[in-house]
C-alpha cells in the first residue's frame, strides 16, 4: 500500500501573508521553528484552515505557551521534554521522535542505540502520542544523508511506527525513496511565489 505524503512547509522565513498566498495555492500543513512566530502567525491567519507543527528546538520552558497551537511536535528528543509535554498538556500531542542518524554532535536528536529505553520510558505518558521518528540529512553529503533516511526506516519497521518525517527541500527526494511520510519543505514554496 502507497503511504500517503504530507508536504509541510516550513515557513520560518514567511511572512503571514506569505503563508495566506500558499495556503489558497492548497497547502494546509505549515511548521514553524520558533515558539513566538508560531504563535503570531497562527494568531493573523486564525480564519484559515491549517494545521501547525512545531518542527524546531522545543526549549522545556516554552512547553506550556506551544502546545494548545500546535497539533504536531517532530522534535521530541529528550525525557525532559516529554515530562513536560505529559505535566501540561490538556490533550495527547502526536509527536515524532527526534532521532541523530549522522551522530552530527551539533544536532539534536536520540542516538538510535537509545530509541527502545526512550519509548519504554514514556509508554504510560497518556499526553504523548508517538506516532513516528523524525531525522535530519547531513548538509551537502548525499550518501550520509541516504544512509540517515534508510536508517530511520529500519528503526520505524522495527518500532512499528506509521509516519516517518524526513526530507527538506535539498534531500527530499532521497527521503522519498526510503518511505517518508512528512516533507518539511521550505524554500520550494518561496519559489512558487516568485
Amino acid at each position: 500500500m502507497e503511504k500517503e505524503h504530507i508536504t509541510i512547509c516550513a515557513s520560518k522565513y514567511f511572512s503571514a501573508e506569505q503563508i495566506r498566498r500558499i495556503h489558497e495555492l492548497g497547502t494546509r500543513h505549515f511548521g514553524e521553528n520558533r515558539v513566538q512566530d508560531l504563535i503570531g502567525k497562527k494568531a493573523l491567519l486564525s480564519d484559515l484552515d491549517i494545521t501547525w507543527h512545531f518542527i524546531g528546538h522545543l526549549q522545556t520552558n516554552k512547553v506550556k505557551d506551544v502546545l494548545e497551537h500546535i497539533d504536531y511536535l517532530h522534535t521530541l528528543d529528550r525525557i525532559k521534554l516529554a515530562r513536560t509535554i505529559e505535566k501540561y498538556a490538556t490533550r495527547p500531542l502526536k509527536c515524532f521522535i527526534q532521532v541523530n542518524m549522522t551522530k552530527e554532535v551539533q544536532k539534536s536528536g536520540i542516538e538510535p542505540e537509545k530509541l527502545e529505553q526512550f519509548l519504554s520510558e514514556i509508554e504510560n505518558y497518556d499526553k504523548i502520542e508517538v506516532i513516528g521518528l523524525m531525522t535530519i540529512g547531513k548538509a551537502e553529503d548525499a550518501e550520509a544523508t541516504e544512509r540517515a533516511f534508510k536508517g530511520l526506516s529500519e528503526w520505524a519497521s522495527r518500532l512499528d511506527l506509521p509516519y516517518l518525517s524526513m526530507g527538506m527541500t535539498e534531500d527530499y527526494e532521497i527521503a522519498l525513496k526510503h518511505g517518508a511520510t512528512h516533507l518539511r519543505i521550505g524554500r520550494k514554496f518561496l519559489e512558487m511565489l516568485e
